[in-house]
């Protein structure tokens, strides 16, 4: 299974990492590794308009993204146009790889777009319970708020399930810079602090 670290986790100086991994990079600006690195666009679940993504698009392409992040993408059959345009639109800048995170399965139309699908981004107490409903193997799925000792059990549970790339994290996506650095723990032999 690919690794996808979002931008709240960060792997360990130590942890040895492949060309399968994928880090997200939440804004422009210096380039923190050599690995993929995709940049982030925060979609608003459609509500930005598409001259403020296609800026965003143009600034991961200037500085260099290997691809994109679509984060807080819509899921419903209402924002494939939006999203479909903005694909089309990253690979006519060069930047085809492109990984889609509504969080939630989508509307069958997004299957079309030939793009990576997280379909599932939330804590671990929801993964748990989860019927994993419209999803298909390979899909995304990010789990945090695991606790250290479940680190390994999330990540079996992940397989078991068909993900095809994501990370289970102790980390979380809501702790504020200004604690970060006293809740840093481990995401599957890796380091992640909030952001």
């Amino acid at each position: 299974m690919r690794t996808l670290f979002p931008p709240y986790a960060h792997p360990s100086p130590g942890l040895a990492l492949d060309g399968d991994t994928w880090l997200i990079q939440d804004r422009p600006g210096r380039r923190r590794n050599r690995h993929q690195r995709l940049g982030r666009v925060d979609l608003d679940w459609g509500g930005r308009s598409l001259a403020d993504v296609l800026a965003d698009v143009d600034a991961w392409r200037e500085e260099g993204a290997e691809g994109l992040f679509l984060d807080r993408a819509p899921a419903g059959s209402g924002g494939v146009g939006p999203v479909a345009l903005t694909v089309r639109l990253a690979a006519r800048r060069g930047l085809h790889r492109i990984v889609l995170n509504p969080g939630v399965p989508t509307h069958p139309l997004y299957r079309d777009l030939g793009v990576k699908i997280c379909t599932f981004d939330g804590p671990w107490s929801a993964y748990q319970g989860w019927a994993g409903d419209g999803v298909r193997p390979g899909d995304g799925h990010l789990v945090h708020g695991v606790p250290v000792e479940l680190l390994t059990a999330a990540r079996r549970l992940m397989g078991r399930r068909g993900a095809g790339f994501g990370l289970a994290t102790d980390a979380s996506p809501y702790v504020t810079a200004a604690t970060s650095g006293a809740v840093a723990g481990t995401a599957d032999s890796c380091t992640t602090t909030g952001s």
